[in-house]
């Protein structure tokens, strides 16, 4: 047949009366042979028949696929290789599941608040789908560099100078760690007279323009600034166990001169009204790389960074994690940078292979409190502090532990709330879609029944005390080679098919940069594990070396993915 070879559309079937996995392509097949005066296929149906009677036999299988609606071939797994495969993850551990990825070294961009700033709400989303994304393709071999890309340059460093520089008593030289304690307190004056006082406008810039000078004072200043946020920022990563390297906009500021000379050489810059200009096609209004009065703008930052990150970091995988509204930031960017040959091509297209290196903006939609609007706080209409988010989380997290059991040691009932308390606010994000908007509710996210992250620790916690109930060492014996898995059961069967499907949702985590593709499998695998516990009974009966071995799979893979999730689980709760 003409055209493009076809692929087997290969997938998990919907309904397990359909059988473990469907193929589609008697579909396609038809379509493109119909036209085709030899072709001997009458319907979808027929070629469905054809692709099933040339099959050689095969262990794998249970019996003959079967044939459903227009051309659906339904397969199922044959529960020994079920059973086999089960078991060998369990002596050579999760990892040998890892799935292969299409690159070796990844750079991924995220969290990246501004200095001076304190992390807010919205920062949330960029940190944690980050953190996912980057703990994935570690687990599946990448290399990674974990960039914080943090915001420590620019005119609010001028604005933040000059007003210390007029207030403090000692002037600049004498600015210490006790003067930028209060980070809020000082951007917030600063930021007031800067809005309010033209002159103070025009000093502010001139003090920018000495700190990229490398004015003695000014570059003090800056640093100590600098110091004071991170401290700040430390404290949230270390609550939400996230580590990152800072990389911020003032690493790249010695390259910017030189990356828009070589984009003017190369003749992808031209001059427009006094600025440097990218023209990227489809857009109104140019990339500006240079302003007129010769200042460096984000573009500019961003272009060098990427530059950076594929010449000297050798990275064949870029991923930024912002929010979706600068998708159109991103794309002139890598438009531009692609005009300048700073990255290859990412058209692609059929039949053409993939770029040496890929890029990719994965955005993401708004917290939007209950209201419907972009999560606020009470006063002033600012954003939520992160920090007094993650703390709340804890604290209700705690109460409702006490409350389910209230003699429960105070030491206990902490740790476990620190983990649930965090678990919940990353689950109820990371669950979503992440390009669309979600509300951010605590009684959802703590909820003890549903799709939240408590449910799912307590459903761990009751497996670790299955094995503890069992008295015998579960780990030991699942990592036995020599005794089996035996799936006597169609929930047996059921669990240990949803175990074997975990490289599945890692792959296509990765192949969308989706973290919800996780949660799903997770939250699935819990209620296949709640389905074989309810129909059998593990310890104490004929099967229960069997049995355990399951539930120790289950926990196993549990928190393997709670680990790519960034969720520490929870033994007793």
């Amino acid at each position: 047949m003409a055209g493009a070879p076809a692929h087997a559309a290969l997938e998990a079937t919907r309904e397990a009366k359909h059988g473990d996995y469907q193929c589609n392509a008697a579909m396609g097949l038809f379509g493109r042979g119909k036209a085709t005066p030899s072709f001997p296929c009458k319907s979808p149906r027929e070629v469905a028949t054809a692709i099933v009677g040339a099959l050689p036999p095969t262990p794998l299988l249970a019996g003959t696929p079967g044939l459903a609606g227009p051309g659906f071939i339904n397969c199922v797994i044959d529960r020994r290789v079920l059973a086999a495969r089960v078991k060998a993850m369990l002596v050579h551990g999760p990892a040998t599941w890892a799935p292969s990825l299409p690159a070796t070294r990844a750079v991924v961009d995220f969290s990246s608040p501004n200095v001076a700033k304190e992390m807010h709400v919205g920062h949330l989303r960029s940190t944690i789908i980050g953190d996912t994304i980057a703990r994935t393709l570690e687990f599946c071999g990448v290399d990674v560099l974990r960039l914080n890309h943090v915001g420590d340059w620019g005119t609010q460093f001028g604005m933040l100078i000059q007003h210390m520089a007029e207030t403090h008593a000692g002037g600049l030289e004498a600015v210490g760690d006790a003067d930028v304690a209060d980070l809020q307190a000082l951007y917030k004056a600063s930021k007031k007279r800067f809005d309010a006082e033209e002159d103070f406008k025009a000093r502010a810039r001139e003090a920018v323009t000495r700190l990229q000078g490398g004015d003695p004072g000014a570059t003090a200043a800056w640093r100590t600034i600098c110091a004071a946020s991170r401290k700040e920022f430390e404290a949230i990563y270390d609550r939400l166990g996230v580590t990152l390297t800072e990389r911020g906009e003032s690493f790249y500021n010695p390259l910017l001169a030189d990356l828009v000379k070589d984009m003017e050489g190369a003749g992808v810059a031209v001059e427009d009204a006094g600025a440097k200009v990218v023209w990227v096609d489809g857009h109104e209004h140019p990339l500006i790389i240079q302003k007129s009065d010769g200042g460096f703008g984000y573009a500019t930052t961003d272009l060098a960074a990427l530059r950076q990150r594929v010449a000297d970091e050798k990275a064949d995988w870029v991923i930024y994690v912002t929010d979706a509204g600068q998708a159109s930031h991103f794309k002139m960017v890598f438009a531009a940078a692609e005009r300048a040959g700073f990255v290859p091509s990412q058209k692609g297209g059929a039949g053409a292979p993939p770029p040496s290196t890929r890029i990719d903006h994965v955005g993401f939609g708004l917290v939007l409190g209950a209201d419907g609007k972009r999560i606020r706080t009470r006063d002033e209409g600012a954003a939520v502090r992160l920090v007094e988010l993650l703390d709340e989380a804890v604290s209700r997290a705690g109460a409702a532990i006490r409350e389910r059991d209230p003699g429960a040691a105070p030491d206990r009932v902490e740790a476990a709330a620190k983990a649930m308390g965090f678990a919940a606010v990353k689950y109820a994000d990371l669950k979503n879609n992440r390009s669309t908007n979600y509300k951010f509710n605590f009684d959802d996210m703590l909820a003890l029944q549903g799709d939240t992250a408590v449910y799912l620790l307590y459903a761990h916690a009751r497996i670790a005390a299955i094995a503890r109930k069992a008295g015998k060492d579960v780990g030991g014996l699942a990592r036995d080679p020599s005794i089996p898995i035996d799936l006597g059961t169609d929930a047996e069967a059921a669990l240990a098919l949803h175990l074997t499907r975990l490289p599945e949702a890692i792959e296509d985590m990765a192949a969308d940069l989706a973290p919800n593709r996780l949660t799903e499998y997770l939250y699935g695998l819990t209620e296949a594990f709640n389905g074989f516990y309810t129909e059998c009974k593990v310890v104490g009966d004929p099967a229960e070396a069997s049995r355990l071995q399951l539930a120790e799979a289950t926990a196993v893979v549990m928190r393997t993915v709670m680990g790519l999730l960034g969720i520490t689980p929870l033994y007793r709760i």
